[in-house]
């Protein structure tokens, strides 16, 4: 089951990849739509996991 749900995920990642890249290129308005989603779901993990080390980083002084 584990193995199935990794999977569906690393499809959807490989496909917002290819509508990044697919929309730089100038691809239709869909690929555009999905490669904006697929930028601020990329952004909104990235801030999630610089608090996650902020939060690590001041416990670590203390």
């Amino acid at each position: 089951m584990i193995v199935l749900v990794l999977s569906v995920i690393l499809v959807l990642v490989l496909g917002g990849c290819a509508c990044v890249w697919w929309a730089s290129r100038g691809g239709p308005r869909w690929a555009r739509a999905v490669a904006t989603a697929t930028l601020a779901a990329g952004e909104l993990l990235r801030q999630s996991d610089r608090g996650g080390r902020r939060n690590q980083q001041s416990n670590s002084d203390d």
